[in-house]
């Protein structure tokens, strides 16, 4: 039997299914098995070590990170959809070097859960990464207002710090920027500056889901960015330009750590056609410019999937047909190219939305689809009263119906999707 909240979750559930009277839909399954396990307890946690500790060693691709000089396994782990310890200690068993959260991920959870893991073990082993996102970013324009402080910025990597139990972290990303401009902020490069003379970081980095080329020059300009975190899959369009200026970047020193690898996992709400996820992160190593990715693990057979990456890093016929299949489905992976942007008679922020969609229907991330709407100042159904959409995608989506389903996010309590 369920318990009484997880009865009031599944009927949550039902809300974004985009099939919420079928009963037999996949998706509600597969959330009832999920809650089942969570359920579980300690009896999960058990199993699950012990398959951990069964896993099949493969050798180990290293790569170096750009100037930093540091050597990584090609696979890496986003801490961020994370939310067992046992995960995490199975991907340090496997050989994870580098794991990567961020000031904002699960309210501060992530980094407080990864803090505790890392008291057991020698901190020199590991290569920790965080980001704050600059206060004050104008997340459609990506432009930094003037209320941004070096003294705020500061004290939001201080509480990071404090939560993952360190003195230092070896990267700090400025997150989720979206402009040259920005990257190139006097009191952004200030603020990373300060955190590197203060100890408080070994290397500095921008992280960035969309305009990346644009980004990626702008960090080569600054001279003070190390490494860049940056969007980098089959599916974008623009990925041809992407790729060589990553190369022309690397020339430079930068090093580069990808992410957002699969695409947003499946092309359906209903996950009945998923992406084929390790050929997709071959597609992102077989570009020896990007040192490591950093895929969100919430199972052990995806982390056992990505190592196997480095049995063989070269994509077969079958993995390629896959790849060109889904290149040509709309899916659920918005390009952020903001083709969209001032389409919308309402201003929405039409690709952080659509991200935030992603999010929703393709991670089952709920939490963080919902701090991105909130970021946003998105309400409930903001198209209720438009008579038509003025937005065209470039990847025909349906805009104003994908709006609807997520936006409902912002109206849920927090304790029904955490």
């Amino acid at each position: 039997m369920l318990s009484g909240y997880h009865r009031l979750k599944l009927l949550y559930w039902d809300s974004i299914n985009p099939n919420p009277m079928n009963k037999s839909d996949n998706s509600r399954r597969n959330f009832l098995k999920l809650t089942a396990a969570g359920l579980a307890g300690a009896a999960l946690i058990k199993s699950e070590t012990a398959q951990a500790a069964s896993f099949k060693k493969a050798d180990v691709i290293y790569r170096t990170l750009g100037r930093t000089g540091v050597k990584l396994p090609i696979v890496s782990m986003g801490a961020m959809r994370g939310d067992t310890k046992a995960l995490i200690e199975a991907g340090i068993k496997r050989g994870i070097v580098h794991f990567d959260t961020a000031h904002v991920y699960q309210k501060g959870k992530n980094e407080e859960m990864l803090g505790e893991i890392f008291q057991n073990y020698d901190r020199n082993q590991f290569f920790i990464a965080t980001k704050v996102v600059p206060d004050d970013m104008d997340r459609k324009t990506g432009e930094i207002g003037s209320g941004f402080t070096v003294e705020k910025f500061m004290e939001y990597l201080d509480t990071s710090l404090k939560r993952l139990q360190m003195d230092q972290v070896d990267l700090l990303y400025a997150h989720a920027v979206s402009s040259g401009k920005a990257v190139l902020h006097p009191e952004l490069i200030k603020a990373l500056k300060l955190a590197k003379e203060q100890g408080k970081c070994k290397f500095l980095g921008v992280s960035t889901h969309k305009n990346e080329p644009e980004v990626i020059k702008a960090a080569v300009e600054a001279g003070i960015y190390d490494v860049v975190l940056t969007a980098y899959n089959f599916k974008q369009d623009h990925r041809d330009e992407l790729t060589q200026t990553i190369a022309d970047a690397a020339a430079k020193g930068i090093g580069f750590v990808a992410m957002k690898t699969m695409a947003g996992g499946f092309l359906d709400e209903e996950h009945t056609k998923p992406v084929n996820t390790k050929a997709a992160l071959k597609w992102a190593l077989q570009n020896e410019n990007i040192c490591t990715a950093i895929p969100g693990f919430t199972a052990f057979e995806h982390l056992d999937e990505s190592f196997s990456v480095m049995e063989k890093l070269k994509m077969s016929k079958q993995e390629e047909k896959d790849l060109e299949f889904a290149r040509e489905y709309a899916g659920l992976y918005c390009n952020q190219c903001s083709v969209c942007a001032g389409q919308c008679k309402k201003g929405l922020p039409i690709p952080e939305i659509m991200r935030s969609y992603m999010y929703t229907y393709g991670y089952r991330d709920m939490n963080q689809a919902k701090t991105l709407l909130a970021d946003m100042g998105v309400k409930n159904d903001p198209c209720s009263d438009c008579d038509s959409c003025t937005v065209s995608c470039v990847k025909n989506f349906a805009v104003a119906d994908k709006i609807k389903k997520v936006s409902r996010l912002v109206d849920v309590p927090d304790e029904f999707i955490s």
